[in-house]
Parts: C-alpha cells; structure tokens; sequence
C-alpha cells in the first residue's frame, strides 16, 4: 500500500503541478487527486468534497495533503483536514517538491512529509552566475 496524495490549490495550481510532474517523470506513483478552490467556492462544500475524497485515496497507509499559500482558504480547508498519523499536510506546494514525492512514493507517510519538505525548500534559490 502507497500514501495517497490530495492537491488543494487555488485555481488549477495543483493540477497543473501534477500535469508537470506525471509529464516529466512518466508516471503518477501514488493515488493522487486535485481539488480546486475557486473565489466563488463555499469552503464547507469543497472540505466535505475532500473528506470524500480522502476515503477514495486513503489505502490504508495514510494521505498528505498538499496546499500552496498558507493561511489562504485553500490552506485552510487543508488543515482542517489533518489527523495525527493518518492525514498530514504541508503548506507551499511546488514542483521539486512534487518530484521529490514521486521519486520517494514507496516510502511511509512520516518519511514522505520528510522527503517532501527537503525537496520542496531545496528546489528553491537563487541563480548566481560563477564570478558573482
């Protein structure tokens, strides 16, 4: 059994991620899902749809949910989500730290927090030309 993976994004953020990641690596390893928040969304519509969705996903070894700015209502909806050993979620969601997941999709739910947070906060720095 793998994790099971939610994507809760403002717009089509996650979907286009996963678009990105699946397209770059050629698979999608784990169970993975993407809801969109739109302005126009009512928050308690979109959390009951990801409970929903959680139980689809979940088999067994838990899910991580993935949300871009925290504190937003996407993030919010996200956290509301979170149960200690069963759901984790992480706030900043980007690229690298979708590969990362991807790459490491065999691993157990504490150990893909890890992996995803390293890869997330590492794909992100500054170009500096050599000299500079």
């Amino acid at each position: 059994m793998s994790v099971g993976l939610l994507l809760i994004t403002h717009g089509q953020i996650g979907s286009a991620l996963l678009e990105s990641a699946t397209s770059i690596l050629g698979i999608c390893p784990l169970n993975t899902e993407c809801l969109s928040v739109a302005p126009y969304s009512e928050p308690q519509q979109i959390s009951d749809q990801a409970r929903g969705v959680l139980r689809q996903i979940d088999q067994g070894s838990g899910a991580l949910v993935l949300t871009d700015l925290f504190g937003s209502t996407p993030s919010n909806i996200a956290c509301s989500l979170y149960h200690p050993g069963q759901v984790r979620v992480i706030a900043g969601v980007n690229l690298p730290m979708l590969i990362k997941i991807f790459n490491y999709a065999r691993l157990d739910l504490d150990a893909l927090v890890d992996k995803a947070l390293a890869g997330g906060c590492r794909g992100v720095m500054e170009y500096q030309p050599d000299g500079q």
